[in-house]
């Protein structure tokens, strides 16, 4: 078989050999991530056989998101790894509200000019993301844009598939008044706000590396934190049987997510004291002279994923959720809905 390639094409903008080098460099990163069920990675179609869980009605969950404008940060410092564990993670904390494991992970990459290693980078990210979510990255696609894109530049998103049994699956119809709220605090910012965050720092302007005073930490390096994934904290929570809801805390922030987990006629009561808001966020607020309600509603404020649980369960969820990884915090009950 001849080998492919286009002058032509090539003479366009598009590099067909430079994806197949990609593709050949992301081959070590891929290969961490299988786990039994996984097909082979390279067919037009990314295959996972479907675990025999003896479920009784076995329910697939999937949930689809990207990075958003985070990636301007990645482009101006040039390191790409994190933003892929971001991709990751928005996918998974989605669907693991749910109470669904997450089976596998495809992703998508639009580019300026295909550069393999930088591609190779960015998927090495979403393996790393892949592997802490406990799930493989079947397949995926890189797109060559020119013309389009400027060469610097590209967009990633991806697209996460899960499983439960819907006897067990999560949800508002489990919710009660009287249940407590636990909080598993975030990393930072995790992949929100972040038009407002470039803003707020000017960062097409700013210095990245200088040292940021409420994190002691370069501006750089705090905004690229990556996203908290809390995969294997929820579903640690869910084997102590006590565990109702959960909802994942993105863009809209608890203002906006947290009533998406709870039935008609209930809301949260949350108490604001409970936990220390995390710097980056009094960063944001104080140099952007950002009110705390527009604050509550568009970023984490230092909760990134909440649990609903029955107050009987509250230590044994809070355990389980510590022993995983994560950092819980009691902070609120579900109430009954006050009348205005």
């Amino acid at each position: 078989m001849q080998d492919s390639f286009s002058d032509a094409y090539a003479a366009a903008g598009v590099d067909i050999t430079a994806g197949y080098r990609g593709v050949e460099l992301m081959k070590k990163h891929i290969e961490r991530t299988l786990i039994p069920g996984a097909g082979k990675v390279g067919d037009f179609g990314g295959v996972f056989a479907l675990p025999d869980a003896g479920m009784r009605e076995p329910c697939l969950v999937s949930g689809t998101d990207g990075v958003g404008t985070k990636i301007r940060i990645a482009q101006l410092l040039g390191r790409h790894v994190t933003v892929g564990i971001d991709c990751v993670a928005m996918c998974v904390n989605d669907i693991v509200c749910a109470g669904a494991r997450p089976l596998f992970f495809l992703d998508y990459i639009a580019i300026g000019k295909n550069v393999p290693e930088k591609v190779a980078e960015i998927v090495a990210g979403v393996a790393e993301g892949c592997v802490e979510a406990g799930c493989a990255l079947i397949g995926g696609e890189t797109a060559e844009h020119p013309g389009l894109m400027e060469p610097d530049d590209y967009d990633l998103a991806g697209f996460a598939v899960g499983l439960v049994d819907k006897a067990d699956m999560l949800g508002s119809s489990r919710v009660r008044e009287g249940d407590v709220l636990i909080g598993l605090r975030s990393s930072g910012l995790h992949s929100n706000g972040y038009s407002l965050v470039r803003k707020v720092f000017d960062v097409e302007n700013a210095d990245l590396s200088l040292m940021l005073e409420e994190t002691q930490r370069p501006l750089g390096e705090e905004l690229l934190q990556p996203t908290e994934i809390y995969v294997r904290p929820v579903l640690s929570a869910m084997k102590t049987g006590g565990l109702h809801a959960a909802a994942h805390i993105t863009g809209g922030g608890l203002i906006e997510n947290l009533p998406r987990c709870l039935p008609a006629g209930l809301e949260a009561e949350i108490d604001y004291e409970a936990w220390e808001v995390p710097g980056i966020f009094c960063a944001v607020a104080a140099r952007g002279q950002v009110s705390r309600r527009d604050m509550l509603n568009t970023f984490n404020m230092g909760i990134g994923m909440v649990l609903v649980g029955a107050p009987q369960a509250e230590q044994e969820i809070m355990k389980a959720a510590q022993e995983a990884g994560a950092r819980p915090v009691r902070i609120g009950r579900v109430v009954r809905e006050q009348s205005v």
